[in-house]
């Protein structure tokens, strides 16, 4: 019974039962009784409800889900696959070319494997090796990573930015269209799996199996907490290799929602796409609103962005002084996800939650279970901190090398600290590893973090811990501060040592141009750490803002099949702040953080502390 109000509840809160004639509907819902709520079954009952509705909107025009349901039929004909369970890897970008494959693949019953964009050589042999995968298919600009790999690995070209890209690379999804037929395709025997790599901020990536939706539970858990309608333009600027923007999609279109994709984010191109449409939520990761409001307000104030409905974050932690001010500019639409690759998400904080405490992680959504344990693996109390253990109906089902995960009574640890206030909510203290012990005393970064970020002239900062002789270790503080800012390690010092206690001071102070993330906006600690330690400033110069894209040039015309969309809808010109690499990690393990967004070559941006000196 309680799965049948959800149901219900999903469908009236929702308007999924607003539109279409009563024979589509129950059409649409027989279809996905048939296919389930996989994306191949959300694309044919889309297909049938709504067959001209847009799917995707991207650089190459509109796709509607009769369009994007005939393609994939055709796809998922042609694909050059062998064997009873092959699998794909797919590399590339946001863009209709990826959903294309994932779609197809998913009618296929084929297992898929989201490659991270930003990985280098060496990572992405040692995936695809230990992986397996009969199949790759990316982007033409990927090219040279796989030129390293076995001839033997079938290769399909998906987006190719010039002619001459795809020569040598493989056939290309447009070949496989055109030549395939589209026969009336009956639902694979084994569902299609998805396997996620996790972020690698910690060590090497590890694949986590998620398992096919059940159901469109995950739906009526997500829309408990965030008020998502049918009909609302959904804006997903999530990588969609990670977790969190391949979430969005499958919410999207369970929605019969238009997806907006854009292969590259910038931030005046995201507030020109709100602009450009009505109704509009945006799926994003932190790093990207900071980069929003790093725009000068004069920027900022050229889009009428009162079209903007929700913006859903994910992927990283959210510091509270940046959800206040993002709130205070654009209003109360911020709603904070909190989750990892193995237990999809647990919390929610809505704008209410978080003008109540911007560093708060909600509460869990509708059919999740959360638990702070402690280290005897029993409840914790309010207020204590303890390590966050979670249940619902989307835990993935293991990693692919067979590692270990910690479980306790069905729930499932998500390798962070945290506690739950009188009132309820939930607040993420920090990794479990990433607990500093400094002299006996235990430390968690995130709070020292928090202070610092109310420190004026400060941007954005990490904390660490770092080998200590004396005290075992010790807290090193990265700080980008903010132009013009004029602070050495004693202010720094000074003004922490009256926010937290004693012990929890920072004894090094960095000062950097820009903090190493990887490609879904996570600080790298792990690349801090490998960098000169010493307690003077290593860049003494501001991150500058980044530059308006006024003057930037127009983007590529259309190509391929679809109704083109103008460049002031879609927001495609520009270039983006996103950090590149630094210090450079060994080439095996070798990840370009510029890589997934940038528009200019990597390799012509000066990194690490040389940048700033230049």
């Amino acid at each position: 019974m309680g799965h049948i109000r959800d149901l219900a509840a999903l469908l009236t809160r929702t308007g999924l039962l607003l539109s279409g004639s009563p024979q589509r509907l129950f059409h649409q819902f027989g279809l996905l009784r048939l296919w389930g709520t996989t994306l191949a079954g959300v694309v044919v009952s889309g297909a049938a409800r709504s067959p001209d509705r847009p799917a995707v909107i991207d650089e190459e025009g509109i796709l509607t889900f009769a369009e994007l349901d005939d393609r994939t039929t055709r796809l998922a004909v042609g694909l050059p696959l062998e064997g009873p369970r092959p699998r794909v890897g797919v590399l590339c970008r946001n863009h209709r070319g990826m959903v294309e494959t994932l779609v197809a693949c998913s009618k296929r019953g084929v297992e898929v494997v989201l490659l991270n964009t930003g990985f280098g050589a060496g990572q992405l042999r040692n995936v695809l090796t230990e992986l397996r995968m009969d199949l790759v298919v990316a982007d033409a600009e990927f090219a040279p990573l796989l030129a390293a790999l076995p001839q033997s690995l079938r290769r399909v070209v998906v987006w190719a930015d010039r002619p001459g890209d795809p020569a040598g690379a493989g056939r290309t999804i447009e070949q496989i269209v055109y030549a395939s037929p589209a026969p009336e395709l009956r639902p694979p025997q084994i569902n299609s799996r998805t396997i996620v790599l996790s972020s690698g901020t910690t060590g090497r990536p590890k694949g986590a199996r998620r398992p096919p939706r059940p159901g469109l539970w995950p739906l009526a858990s997500m829309t408990s907490r965030i008020p998502l309608r049918a009909r609302q333009t959904m804006i997903v600027e999530a990588p969609l290799f990670h977790t969190w923007g391949y979430a969005a999609l499958q919410m999207a279109w369970g929605l019969r929602a238009p997806v907006v994709l854009r292969r590259r984010f910038d931030a005046e191109g995201t507030l020109r796409a709100i602009a450009g449409h009505r109704d509009v939520v945006v799926f994003a990761v932190p790093v990207m609103i900071q980069r929003i409001m790093d725009l000068p307000e004069r920027v900022r104030g050229r889009y009428d962005t009162s079209s903007l409905r929700i913006v859903a974050l994910s992927g990283a932690a959210l510091p509270g002084e940046l959800a206040t001010r993002f709130m205070d500019a654009f209003g109360d639409v911020l709603y904070n996800v909190y989750g990892s690759t193995e237990a999809s998400w647990v919390s929610i904080a809505t704008p209410r939650d978080l003008r109540a405490d911007p560093r708060t992680a909600g509460r869990p959504p509708r059919n999740t279970r959360l638990v702070i344990l402690d280290d005897r693996d029993r409840p914790a109390a309010r207020s204590t901190i303890g390590r966050i253990f979670a249940a619902n109906e989307l835990l993935f089902e293991g990693y692919t090398g067979g590692e270990p995960t910690e479980v306790r009574d069905g729930l499932m640890s998500t390798g962070d600290l945290g506690h739950v206030d009188h009132r309820g909510l939930l607040f993420v203290d920090g990794r479990a590893d990433d607990l500093v012990v400094s002299g006996g005393e235990n430390v968690v970064p995130r709070d020292v973090e928090d202070a610092l970020l109310k420190l004026p002239g400060v941007h954005e900062v990490a904390v660490v811990g770092v080998p200590d002789d004396e005290w075992g270790q010790r807290l090193a503080a990265y700080i980008v501060t903010r132009p013009g800012a004029d602070l050495d390690p004693e202010d720094v010092r000074s003004y922490v040592h009256t926010q937290v206690a004693r012990y929890a001071v920072p004894r090094d102070v960095h000062f950097l141009a820009e903090l190493p993330r990887n490609a879904t906006g996570k600080v790298v600690h792990r690349w801090l750490t490998a960098a000169p330690r010493t307690a003077t400033p290593i860049i003494p110069t501001a991150v500058p803002p980044p530059p308006s894209t006024e003057d930037s040039p127009p983007a590529k015309p259309p190509t391929r099949a679809g109704r083109q969309v103008s460049e002031e809808e879609m927001g495609l010109e520009g270039r983006v702040s996103w950090p590149s690499a630094w210090p450079p990690p060994p080439v095996s393990e070798a990840m370009p953080l510029a890589a997934p967004y940038v528009t200019e070559p990597a390799e012509e941006r000066p990194q690490g502390p040389q940048a700033a000196a230049q």
